[in-house]
């Protein structure tokens, strides 16, 4: 995007409360990250980022993967099947707070219990919502999405952009 910027880490729990939505899951972490890293930075005029994805099947969030057993099964769940993805983004600084969310439906072809071992083998999903990456070999599996694409690999540039403007970060 062209935007310089620093890393800062933060240490927000994932846990999901069974009475939040999926979409609210998602805005109060990319919020609770957003807010933990604004504390720990020095400069409190720049914004800082948050975000969070989560991958939801049937009303239902896929996290990340427990083991490779809990990734098969969530490949197989997911194939021949569309899926949403949520990625939210919030945008804070010593002024104000922002947040936007992206919705993304991804298809999926059929997928055989050897591919997706294959797959796991590759290390890719261990660490991805819904146990694969579309940036990567998992973008196999795709049959087609209808939203942004960015949005699935985890930070939606269009809705980014706009909450960027609105601190007055301009990128073009």
């Amino acid at each position: 995007m062209g935007v310089s910027f620093k890393v800062i880490d933060q240490f927000t729990e994932e846990n999901h409360d069974l009475k939040e939505t999926p979409e609210a899951f998602v805005s109060r972490l990319a919020l609770e990250k957003a807010m933990d890293a604004f504390h720990r930075q020095s400069n409190q005029v720049i914004p800082v980022l948050g975000a969070d994805t989560a991958v939801i099947l049937n009303g239902h969030i896929l996290g990340k993967p427990k083991d490779k057993e809990q990734a098969i099964e969530m490949l197989l769940a997911l194939s021949n099947q569309t899926h949403q993805v949520l990625t939210a983004v919030a945008l804070i600084n010593e002024q104000k707070i922002e947040q936007c969310i992206s919705m993304t439906e991804v298809s999926f072809s059929t997928l055989t219990r050897n591919m997706c071992d294959n797959y796991w083998d590759t290390g890719e999903p261990a660490d991805k919502a819904g146990s694969y990456g579309i940036q990567g070999q998992g973008a196999l599996f795709v049959h087609s999405i209808n939203g942004s694409y960015s949005g699935v690999m985890g930070l939606p540039i269009h809705e980014t952009n706009i909450l960027l403007k609105q601190f007055g970060i301009f990128l073009l």
